[in-house]
């Protein structure tokens, strides 16, 4: 395999890099072609991961690198994951909670010169509240104590579905993203960057749907903090899951 592949400033997590969850969703693609969980790619992100130019692709059907000239950016790995997923809140459940999102929280970024700025992630793809309307997924995670989870109600972006009214694999990787780091921030800690994330779909999100995303811890050894995400449709079906490794402090 040999190829190129660019992400778009739009699908951005920090303000100069990739969204992990979207990337992870790109590359795992060209591996997985389609197919269902367990089957899965474990992608493991080396580098911030440049936009707007183009990356270069090498290897074959088991494992393939992304480099942006000399510097890896990604490896990926076919695999196979099968993942406890606790019940999630319900739609209605995600919505009441949904103020209390760190997404929505107003604090000072340096990323920004220390502006006072909205959500952790401000222009994040995934989860930045101050993306206009129809320019990212609005993901916003929030704490359900009482289902040891974070959760978010989502209706699926018809801006960005398949011609079919499905929604691409990619995207429901970036809707895996953020919600594993918010849960280890409703335990009170900050995690670095997105380093692994092993998704898996088994079956299609349609556009339009009210879907339920919840993210829960999963331990640490050091700096990784280890949380699964899940994705489930509006009669409450599991969509998709994922497993992530969030490179942080040691606690």
């Amino acid at each position: 395999m040999q190829m190129s592949i660019e992400i778009q400033e739009q699908f951005r997590g920090p303000p100069r890099s990739g969204n992990g969850g979207y990337v992870t969703g790109v590359i795992a693609g060209l591996l997985m072609e389609g197919k269902r969980a367990p089957d899965a790619a474990e992608v493991t992100l080396r580098a911030p991961v440049p936009l707007d130019r183009a990356l270069s692709v090498n290897g074959d059907n088991a494992c393939i690198r992304v480099m942006d000239d000399e510097t890896l950016i990604a490896e990926a790995l076919r695999t196979s994951l099968i993942l406890e997923v606790p019940e999630p809140a319900t739609f209605e459940e995600a919505q009441s909670a949904r103020d209390a999102s760190a997404s929505l929280r107003v604090s000072e970024h340096r990323a920004f010169k220390g502006q006072r700025r909205v959500g952790i992630h401000p222009v994040c793809f995934c989860c930045g509240a101050e993306l206009a309307a129809d320019a990212g997924l609005h993901v916003y995670a929030a704490p359900i104590p009482a289902r040891r989870q974070v959760a978010a109600a989502w209706i699926a972006p018809e801006a960005y579905s398949n011609p079919d009214g499905t929604l691409p694999e990619a995207i429901v990787c970036t809707a895996l993203d953020c919600p594993g780091q918010f849960a280890w921030l409703a335990e009170g800690k900050r995690t670095g960057m997105l380093g692994r994330m092993t998704p898996c779909i088994k079956q299609s999100v349609r556009a339009g749907e009210q879907c339920v995303v919840i993210g829960w811890t999963m331990g640490n050894e050091g700096r990784k903090h280890f949380a699964g995400t899940a994705l489930f449709n509006e009669r409450r079906e599991l969509c998709a899951y994922a497993k992530a490794v969030w490179i942080g402090r040691k606690n």
